[in-house]
């Protein structure tokens, strides 16, 4: 089962290498990793995604719970909360594509960011599902190059204290 972990460390050095650490001594798989600063700069959020079962990743949370920097640990849960991925992608677009390609980017709601006479460069954000339907149109394009944020999350309504 995929978890949504939402940890709150301390915005130090070394406090990602030190969770992804203990990630890797247990043998689990990050699916994804996002790291910013939150609106506090002295707190960084870490949101990872893991596939694993409930009594793993509870596990998994006690251990971090056990690092000096890590402030809160929440599990997020998928209908309590809103999950997004940022997408850049370049693809190929000549004069006879390129119509096509900003059709669907208008419908997917996407946004032409950068222009040339070879490729156009799109900034995408939506679901997981959503980027990766946006990305399987786009294939047949030719995809020159492509980031993906990976899943970030918070829960839904007010601010758990």
């Amino acid at each position: 089962m995929k978890h949504t972990l939402s940890v709150l460390v301390e915005n130090k050095p070394g406090v990602l290498t030190r969770v992804a650490g203990l990630f890797a001594r247990r043998g689990f798989n990050i699916e994804s990793l996002v790291v910013a600063e939150t609106e506090n700069p002295l707190v960084s959020r870490m949101t990872i995604t893991v596939d694993e079962e409930d009594h793993t990743v509870e596990q998994v949370g006690k251990q971090l719970h056990k690092l000096i920097n890590v402030l809160k640990i929440t599990d997020l849960d998928p209908a309590g909360s809103v999950e997004r991925e940022l997408l850049l992608l370049k693809v190929k677009a000549d004069a006879q594509s390129r119509s096509e390609i900003m059709q669907i980017v208008e419908i997917f709601r996407a946004k032409i960011v950068d222009v040339s006479s070879a490729v156009i460069i799109i900034e995408m954000t939506g679901t997981r599902d959503k980027v990766s339907a946006f990305m399987e149109l786009m294939k047949p394009f030719g995809v020159v190059e492509l980031m993906r944020t990976g899943r970030m999350a918070m829960s839904r309504g007010k601010r758990p204290t």
